[in-house]
């Protein structure tokens, strides 16, 4: 019988090199877009989709994490206190269940699927899903919940998945596919990297996953793969053939916030989509275009 998706794991030991200096003293996952982190967007779509437990998998000096989510009783008294009830509002999606977060520390950097084996005793026998908040996704639905749909529909692994350049194949994971109604794809392989000339598909995987537990079997033996990591990738291909695997062509637009580039395009694009900043950001890009 089909099981409730209620867990989520979320990886965020990176060291968020690329941002450098500022991630210094900072986790990666706490850079704002606009006026929340990174790590509350992909909590607050892991809530809309149902998630009702959350996993972090973190790093040394990463703690600011989890307080971001406890409560801050001096901070609420203070709001209280001076009636700022618009800002007491904006704390709401900081705040979570007793017991909903626990944290489990990746002490050594062997890569995703390492990461997501750190995490097996919360997962246990139960389908779960990952989100790495460096994706960040613009949708009217939630990526992760059009994702749960999914699930719902099919009873097995599902990820998101976008298409790539062809030429770009070679930066990326790509799908071997069968059935394909435009929607869901049906997985018969996952092909790291390939040349332009051998890819099987421009159908490449973004940071939304959901998955069986049986996946943690693979992982637990420790097999290297790109990088002389333990690829999540590689435990994923081993499901494939034994359970239900599909990729699901999500409705939305995908930000890649671990890249400069793509930080800076979300900070304009989600600006733009609130009412209380969408004219000042329009009147002022005027000035830099």
């Amino acid at each position: 019988m089909k099981k409730k998706l209620t867990k989520a794991v979320l990886p965020v030991a990176g060291l968020g090199t690329r941002f450098l200096p500022a991630t210094k003293a900072t986790a990666k996952e706490m850079l704002p877009v606009v006026d929340k982190p990174l790590i509350q967007y992909a909590v607050e779509e892991a809530r809309a989709a149902g998630i009702e437990q959350f996993c972090m998998v973190t790093g040394r000096g990463k703690t600011a994490l989890v307080e971001h989510f406890d409560i801050a009783y001096e901070l609420d008294a203070t709001l209280r206190e001076r009636e700022k009830h618009d800002a007491l509002l904006h704390l709401k999606g900081t705040q979570s269940e007793p017991g909903s977060i626990v944290t489990v520390r990746q002490q050594v950097p062997l890569g995703l699927g390492h990461a997501i084996w750190c995490a097996r005793a919360f997962i246990g026998d139960d389908p779960f899903a990952i989100l790495l908040p460096d994706d960040l996704v613009l949708a009217d639905v939630p990526c992760l919940a059009q994702l749960a749909q999914a699930y719902e529909e099919t009873g097995g692994n599902v990820v998101a998945v976008t298409e790539v350049p062809w030429e770009q194949t070679n930066r990326y994971g790509i799908l071997r596919i069968g059935k394909d109604d435009g929607r869901l794809v049906e997985v018969t392989g996952l092909v790291e990297k390939p040349a332009p000339k051998d890819a099987p598909s421009n159908l490449s995987i973004i940071g939304r996953y959901v998955l069986m537990p049986e996946v943690i079997t693979h992982l637990a033996r420790m097999e290297r793969g790109a990088g002389n990591e333990v690829q999540l990738t590689d435990g994923m291909a081993k499901l494939i053939g034994t359970q239900p695997f599909h990729g699901l062509r999500y409705e939305g637009r995908r930000f890649d916030c671990g890249d400069k580039v793509g930080y800076l395009e979300a900070q304009i694009a989600f600006a733009l989509k609130r009412p209380d900043l969408a004219d000042a950001v329009r009147a002022f890009l005027k000035t830099y275009v």
